[in-house]
């Protein structure tokens, strides 16, 4: 179960932002998820939408009237958010579910005309605030986005982040990045960049930082030009060796608190911006300026996603290791199913088998270790005070990974502790059906993760199934988990950079699942690395190549639901599984090795 606060409390938490709302004579307060960088996980210090709803998940959108209360989030947390949102009078707004509101159309319906909303900008994205300040000017609604409201009420609120940078040097260096970055935005006609995602930033000059969990960033700020390279960080998070190297590439070190007041002084008169990775406080703060403004995707974005041939080395040597250690994890929670043990216990010996690895920093996310019908919440956080034992019977989902100087991991693998249905076994098959015909496609040269998705997803659609998710994302080099901008889904959304043609490099999830509340979860998930196949007459062929390296469970797999194709295709995986893993493994373990990669 997740874990769930007192309602009581969060009920006099949102009255008392009610009360200063009325002193600020604020008809309706937003509260997003994440930081002044808009990143996916934020450090503790951002945790204002947790600390006034209750709700734990890693996306959502709180928004508090003066006599109602929604929060917003999409499919992956609909189950956590129902149970973390009882009874505290905060109503739970399904994303992409018929008849609910978008986000922006919410707001404006929910303030009454000449009325007033409030937000940090700090936290929203330029192309939100944008569409929600013009949907707020027909109504001739005020929108305040200098607020934080929580900051008042919030005793014991946590520090700032602040870590130490580290290198992260891997085939190509600083000013090799620079040369390439300017070339793209004068290819725009651009004269510089305002780049604010934290991940991007910390790509391009090839560091590191521990600033927010599971991502190894810094809190920075870059601005680029054909002239100089600003990197706004504190120097004290810096080593003489790493100031010394950023100093000799052309980079010039300043205050992470002047970034604000250096855009008052930008000479630049045309700038680069990526309206969904830059905060809309950067954003009106130029704007007001008088610069003119190109907005597209930022070219450090489409740069870092593709993976150089280093990287890619690196990367399928670690997942050897990585999946050795979710290998031997198999092994051990199916022999002690039934024994005492927890989903808490299970996550913490597959944490500790990964913490073994001579070069791990930390996960990649926080582990889910989600039994039975937990294992419905897609992003299920067992704890050691609230968490299901586990029986020798059903399945266990695992998602889980991890960050090496050597790169990112996240794998998802369905375990089976004993007996199952005819029904989990179908969905189970369908699932894995799907994963390896993504994973073993051949494609044309100009296709997008929207044009492959229908391969994962097939198998289950023919059987009237779905979830309610994406097939998969991009993944990134010791930084974020979820990179963008690849990424395999079938709806596109208006507006969204979801669109991306996939090139040699891009690392993807292929993750298709099956959750029915209230009964089980299925999820299977491999890495895979887009890499060149041929030519010919009509074009490059591109095929994708397998990183992750572990088995996929066999108990649960019902051959009657799949081809000559699919059988091919599952014992090839498994036949690479084992000549990669067995070297590493001898006695009674290999045995267990062989019997989980058997021909089928």
């Amino acid at each position: 179960m997740p874990r769930i606060t007192d309602n009581t409390i969060i009920r006099k938490r949102i009255d008392e932002v009610r009360n200063i709302m009325k002193k600020n004579s604020t008809d309706l307060y937003i509260v997003f998820t994440g930081d002044y960088h808009l990143s996916e996980y934020a450090g503790d210090y951002f945790g204002e939408r947790e600390f006034l709803s209750g709700f734990t998940g890693s996306a959502g959108t709180l928004v508090i009237g003066m006599d109602k209360a929604a929060l917003f989030t999409d499919g992956r947390y609909f189950v956590q958010a129902e149970l973390q949102l009882k009874g505290t009078g905060i109503e739970l707004m399904r994303i992409g579910v018929k008849d609910v509101p978008e986000l922006t159309e919410y707001c404006i319906q929910n303030t009454p005309a000449n009325g007033s909303i409030a937000v940090d900008g700090r936290t929203i994205n330029a192309s939100f605030g944008e569409k929600l300040e013009h949907k707020a000017t027909k109504k001739n609604i005020k929108l305040d986005v200098t607020v934080d409201y929580a900051k008042s009420i919030w005793n014991n609120r946590p520090d700032f982040p602040y870590s130490k940078a580290f290198v992260s040097d891997n085939g190509e260096t600083v000013r090799e990045k620079l040369i390439r970055l300017r070339e793209k935005i004068n290819e725009k006609e651009a004269e510089g960049h305002i780049i604010t995602s934290l991940d991007d930033i910390c790509w391009l000059f090839n560091i590191r930082g521990n600033d927010v969990v599971y991502n190894p960033v810094i809190m920075s700020y870059a601005y680029v030009t054909d002239k100089c390279a600003y990197l706004f960080a504190d120097k004290d998070r810096f080593s003489d060796e790493i100031i010394e190297k950023l100093q000799k590439d052309g980079v010039t070190l300043k205050p992470y608190e002047e970034f604000y007041d250096f855009l008052d002084t930008i000479e630049e008169k045309v700038i680069l911006v990526d309206m969904k990775r830059i905060n809309y406080c950067a954003y009106k703060k130029i704007c007001n300026c008088g610069v003119e403004t190109v907005k597209t995707l930022s070219p450090v974005t489409s740069m870092k996603a593709v993976k150089n041939p280093v990287e890619i080395k690196n990367l399928s040597d670690v997942h050897i290791e990585d999946g050795l250690a979710l290998t031997r994890f198999m092994f051990w929670v199916k022999e002690n199913a039934g024994k005492g043990i927890t989903e808490k216990d299970a996550a913490d010996y597959l944490d500790n088998e990964r913490a073994k690895i001579s070069d791990f920093i930390e996960l990649s996310f926080e582990t889910i270790s989600a039994y039975g019908a937990n294992a419905a919440m897609m992003h299920y956080s067992a704890t050691k005070d609230n968490c299901a034992m586990l029986k020798p019977e059903g399945m266990l989902l695992v998602d889980s990974g991890g960050q090496y100087m050597r790169g990112t991991t996240d794998v998802t693998r369905t375990i089976v502790l004993g007996p199952v249905s005819d029904e989990i076994k179908k969905a189970y098959t369908l699932t894995l059906k799907g994963m390896l015909a993504l994973a073993d496609a051949r494609f044309l040269y100009g296709c997008t993760g929207f044009n492959l998705d229908i391969l994962a997803r097939g198998p289950l659609w023919e059987a009237g199934l779905d979830y309610r998710c994406g097939t998969g994302h991009g993944v990134g080099y010791l930084l974020n988990v979820h990179e963008s901008p690849n990424g395999f889904r079938w709806k596109h959304i208006l507006g969204q950079n979801d669109l991306c043609v996939m090139e040699p490099g891009m690392v993807t999830s292929d993750e298709p699942g099956v959750y029915v509340d209230g009964k089980y979860g299925i999820r299977i998930e491999n890495e895979i690395v887009c890499v060149r196949d041929y030519e010919n007459e009509y074009g490059t062929f591109l095929k994708f190549k397998m990183l992750t390296c572990a088995p996929i469970d066999l108990e649960a797999v019902d051959v009657s639901y799949l081809n000559e194709k699919d059988i091919e295709r599952i014992n090839d995986y498994h036949s690479w599984v084992y000549e990669q893993l067995s070297p590493y493994m001898c006695g009674e373990e290999l045995e267990k090795l062989k019997r989980a990669t058997v021909r089928i």
